[in-house]
């Protein structure tokens, strides 16, 4: 069996930076036309000039023959300016700005402390249409692992929606029916990713055999009743869901330690991923509009023209990858994926 769709966008994707950016990249590039990519680097990408210097090193870490555009966003912090958000609307490249509360995952340190800090700064992304794209967790210690997406929908982000009603928010990596519900019953102008990992996993799989670090991320995976709904969002139709891998590489002995860095690495199969979830669920038909066209139509670009075309045979994934000096393991790190890509064009 072949299928042949508009080439997809990744719009949420972490490629880190220095000597293992290119390791990583070129993962994205073979399959993704385009991709938003995350500001939380060390030091955090805060201004426009960051980002205009992060994508230089992204683009002349690609290999030669690539097509791909990195999609750049600040990193919003308690201290980002509203002139800082007007010099972003006026940079083609950069898309939107990245909420994480501080503390909630990898090098969040420096996120916002209290919403009322960055009133000002949302206001400005309100009226010039710059896109907030939000780690939507709670870090209250009281609040358990579990609940704190559910905890941030209805502490923070419902309000958040109300009291800017003409922002544009991307609840980004959802894990709960309850953010399921949440953005299908919302207003205009809120949208979600969904990442595969979440899709194929339910918080079982860091258990089975052992502790299994290299399915830990964040948000962390949830029960199975969470997953279906995120199978049902994903392969509906509805425009308000699209592909965001959240592909997040960390070096394996990060991982592999007493306190283990979160993220799953799936760049390396990301659309044969959601390929296998769509097949599944018997909604193949409904693939191209979540992964290639939903997301450019919340950003406001335009489509992609080009194509990409996967066939039902079965690969082998390598226990791991180059990451710098060190390795990285991928999501099913020796065992098979059911889809590879054949053609692009």
């Amino acid at each position: 069996m072949r299928i042949t769709i508009t080439r997809p966008d990744d719009w949420h994707l972490h490629v880190r930076d220095g000597d293992v950016l290119a390791h990583v990249l070129a993962h994205t590039a073979r399959r993704f036309a385009r991709a938003i990519i995350m500001p939380n680097l060390s030091p955090p990408v805060v201004h426009v000039a960051d980002a205009h210097a992060y994508r230089e090193r992204i683009l002349a870490a690609l290999p030669g023959d690539a097509r791909f555009e990195p999609l750049m966003t600040l990193y919003l912090t308690d201290a980002t300016s509203p002139n800082e958000i007007e010099r972003a609307g006026d940079a083609e490249f950069v898309h939107a700005v990245k909420l994480y509360p501080a503390g909630a995952t990898t090098n969040s340190a420096s996120g916002v402390t209290d919403m009322a800090h960055v009133y000002n700064v949302l206001e400005k992304m309100q009226r010039i249409g710059l896109p907030l794209l939000v780690h939507g967790e709670v870090t209250a210690p009281e609040i358990d692992v579990f609940d704190r997406e559910k905890a941030f929908i209805d502490g923070s982000l419902t309000r958040l929606a109300d009291e800017f009603p003409a922002l544009r928010i991307v609840f980004e990596h959802i894990t709960t029916l309850e953010a399921v519900q949440f953005v299908r019953e919302a207003r205009a102008g809120i949208a979600a990713t969904i990442t595969c990992h979440h899709l194929l996993h339910s918080r079982n799989a860091m258990f089975v055999g052992g502790l299994r670090p290299h399915y830990y991320c964040l948000p962390v995976l949830k029960r199975e009743t969470h997953r279906q709904a995120l199978i049902e969002a994903a392969t509906s139709g509805n425009p308000r869901f699209f592909l965001g891998t959240d592909s997040a590489p960390h070096a394996r002995q990060a991982k592999e330690n007493a306190c283990g860095c979160a993220g799953v690495y799936t760049a390396h199969a990301g659309i044969e991923l959601y390929t296998e979830v769509f097949e599944t669920a018997a909604a193949l038909d409904k693939l191209q509009a979540f992964s290639s066209e939903h997301g450019a139509d919340f950003y406001r670009v335009p489509r992609n023209h080009d194509t990409l075309t996967l066939e039902r045979r079965s690969w082998s994934v390598p226990a791991s990858y180059p990451f710098g000096d060190a390795t990285v393991q991928p999501l099913r790190a020796g065992e098979s994926v059911n889809w590879q890509i054949v053609e692009t064009g």
